[in-house]
């Protein structure tokens, strides 16, 4: 039976299946470095212990072959974990070519185009695996905070009639005879789910945007966490969304400690409350800071006024109370401001939300008013007719999210196979 490189123990008969991570001939001696996704272990191939015909396998290795090696497993405190294993048999299950696109070992850097070419070359780094390790924690932490809260998961569809926000930041597609679009956000349909009766769901889930940015925060397809409750107002929608991200942190934390200093990172659970400002009061913390650019009403926070604030505030904040006109016609407004807040990492901008408008006749005006036709969002409007609470929601961008947690560069890294303006493949 398959045993695990961090599994074995010393003076027992061990079976490993994995990659060569590196083959070091020193003469009399070799060390064969086998690797597999639980760590490394060392293979020593000794004249007059081995036989002959498995150190000469042993030694003619290219790297990154497949290998299974049966042996006996000893004591020695100089290899990398403490033990290694005496080869009886190794079957080379298949051979890798010698010249390898990248290096797996991570000793030579390589650009991040090159990584995302070969992926699958990439991943078999011990810091880009904890990387996908973490990301899997987040999700079955934010699941299971998302079910403590009451809410139930729900899939909605990606392949749309109309647009979620309006816009031009679509991507159409051919659908049979009809066009169709890729979906903006699950917005629409939570709303649907809510006057469903379900009261409180979230999704996690892809979502796409033709924006042309090409940036190290923006992707075309991206992971969105999204939520929405009846019968919570902003305030509480808020609350939620800061439990839920502190929830993901704090399971990283417990979990993940070998993943983190394989990566070299110094986590730190935020503290709550979360500090709240108006846009407003935003506004003009970013320009008493002396950015380059001074904002006025209905500016969009720029990136300079973004790290302006993060450096003010030094932790995750809210922004409440956005002017109107920038906000989508889902948004309840009051005269020039809505009610709608965005969470934000020092960084940047991780979650955008608001409390949601539930009157019908309210919905049609803003939707006419942004240009858009209610007709073709009658599907959706019709669920305002029949008894639709009081509701608020947000989606909070995964990609961020991991990236401010993880304190990396661009949002590139913590997605398997990114989807950008230059890339569709692999």
């Amino acid at each position: 039976m398959r045993q695990y490189a961090d599994e074995v123990s010393p003076g027992e008969e061990a079976t490993l299946k994995g990659w060569v991570h590196e083959v070091r001939d020193l003469g009399g001696i070799a060390f064969l470095i086998l690797r597999d996704r639980s760590g490394v272990i060392q293979v020593k191939l000794k004249e007059e212990v081995v036989d002959e015909d498995v150190i000469e396998i042993g030694r003619n290795l290219s790297r990154e072959s497949v290998v299974e090696v049966s042996g006996e497993v000893e004591e020695e405190e100089r290899a990398p974990t403490g033990v290694e294993v005496l080869p009886r048999e190794i079957e080379v299950l298949n051979s890798a070519e010698p010249e390898l696109p990248l290096d797996p070992t991570g000793k030579v850097d390589a650009e991040l185009s090159t990584r995302l070419d070969h992926r699958y070359m990439d991943l078999r780094k011990p810091r880009v695996q904890a990387i996908f390790e973490i990301r899997d924690v987040v999700q079955d932490a934010l699941r299971t905070k998302f079910h403590s809260l009451g809410c139930r998961e729900i899939n909605t569809p990606k392949i749309v009639a109309t647009a979620t926000e309006g816009g031009t930041d679509l991507f159409p597609i051919s659908y049979f005879e009809r066009e169709a679009f890729m979906n903006q956000s699950p917005q629409l349909f939570k709303q649907m789910m809510v006057s469903g009766g379900l009261e409180r769901v979230f999704e996690i889930g892809p979502i796409f945007r033709a924006e042309e940015h090409n940036t190290p925060r923006h992707l075309n397809e991206a992971t969105s966490i999204d939520f929405e409750s009846a019968f919570v107002d902003g305030e509480e929608a808020m609350e939620i969304c800061q439990d839920v991200t502190v929830a993901a942190y704090e399971a990283v934390y417990e979990r993940c400690q070998s993943q983190l200093e394989e990566m070299e990172v110094e986590l730190e659970v935020p503290e709550t409350p979360f500090e709240y400002m108006t846009y407003e009061e935003a506004i003009a913390v970013a320009n008493e800071s002396g950015i380059e650019e001074p904002l006025a009403w209905g500016d969009d926070l720029s990136t300079e006024a973004e790290h302006a604030l993060g450096d003010s505030v030094g932790g995750h904040y809210f922004v409440t109370d956005w002017p109107a006109e920038v906000k989508p016609f889902y948004v309840y407004k009051d005269g020039e401001t809505a009610a709608a807040f965005d969470m934000m990492h020092p960084r940047m901008e991780l979650m955008s939300g608001g409390k949601r408008e539930h009157r019908l006749d309210k919905l049609e005006s803003e939707i006419e008013s942004q240009g858009l036709e209610p007709e073709e969002f009658s599907y959706y409007l019709n669920a305002f007719r029949y008894g639709m609470p009081p509701h608020a929601g947000w989606g909070l961008g995964m990609e961020r999210l991991l990236t401010t947690m993880l304190d990396l560069d661009n949002v590139r890294e913590v997605v398997l196979f990114p989807r950008d303006r230059q890339r569709l493949s692999p």
